[in-house]
């Protein structure tokens, strides 16, 4: 999006397990405090174009986030209300696994336009996806799922371009596919990307 001309922030809403700071390159970096009309403000790092925001870039990455889930949810809040992001086309939030305090607090906070739900094509992560899923489809919430990505399908190694070895089983996308169907019948707005 972001190559494309569009403004981007990305919000790493994941408070106990933060990747973003990492993935990034942007470990022990501090995002900057600014004055707004009297209210102090975080301004956002930026790499590659898009605005980021972590709370690994808040706190001490050798030490863990212990708080629960009000506290987690105050850090959300604040990362909604008190970021300057500017003006934005794209706000993505990386959320953390599981339909907890930290989803709700978000879908309160701002309107979704919407989601993509992103699982390994394992049971147990199927199981979380499907439980996702279903959170934000509900009525009151009502957030529109746009796809499902499944990570880790199989690997390539360098030495073997033309080899494909499925690290879980290779029928994986067509498991993965069910679970969303089965999960939203009739509905043919699900895509499926496979990596």
């Amino acid at each position: 999006m972001a190559e494309s001309g569009a403004k981007v922030g990305l919000m790493d809403a994941d408070i106990y397990g933060p990747s973003v700071p990492i993935m990034f390159g942007v470990r022990g970096e501090r995002p900057l405090m600014k004055e707004v009309n009297g209210k102090g403000v975080i301004v956002p790092l930026e790499r590659f174009g898009i605005r980021l925001l972590s709370i690994g870039l808040l706190v001490d990455e050798s030490k863990a986030v212990v708080w629960r889930g009000p506290m987690a949810s105050s850090a959300i809040r604040q990362f909604v209300t008190d970021v300057d992001w500017g003006e934005l086309d794209y706000l993505i939030v990386d959320m953390p696994p599981g339909t907890g305090d930290i989803h709700l607090t978000l879908l309160q906070l701002i309107k979704v336009s919407g989601v993509v739900i992103v699982s390994t094509p394992q049971d147990v992560a199927l199981a979380d996806a499907k439980k996702g899923i279903a959170m934000f489809g509900q009525a009151q919430l009502n957030a529109r799922i746009l796809g499902l990505v499944e990570n880790m399908s199989y690997f390539t190694p360098a030495e073997l371009p033309d080899n494909k070895y499925y690290i879980f089983w290779k029928t994986g996308r067509t498991k993965t596919s069910r679970a969303i169907r089965t999960t939203f019948p009739g509905r043919n707005t699900i895509g499926t990307k496979y990596s």
